[in-house]
């Protein structure tokens, strides 16, 4: 996993629990409560869904909630903006194409 574990600025952070998931059929390993596209940020996925249209990806981008880039199928449900839903052990998470009427 790629992570920062040590900075002079950041005190250390404190200990969690590592947890494994799912992610489009693969399993990955993140940390319990961080935000889905932190643990896949980690392990190096980028892309969390396709555009409609145009089949253009997207990502992580505003990390507040406020935008649909990250959204993705968590346990079967779409459109669940993965930079502020926390992560459990076992959730199962699915690349989206386009948003789905909300």
């Amino acid at each position: 996993m790629s992570r920062i574990v040590e900075h002079p600025i950041l005190e250390k952070q404190e200990e969690k629990k590592l947890v494994s998931f799912e992610f489009d059929g693969k399993e990955y390993k993140g940390y319990e409560g961080e935000p889905i596209a932190i643990a896949l940020k980690a392990n190096g996925v980028m892309i969390h869904r396709y555009t409609k249209k145009e089949h253009k990806p997207r990502g992580l981008f505003c990390a507040i909630g406020r935008c649909t880039d990250c959204v993705m199928v968590v346990d079967g449900e779409p459109n669940i903006r993965t930079c502020v839903t926390p992560l459990k052990e076992g959730m199962v998470v699915q690349t989206q194409n386009g948003v789905e009427a909300m």
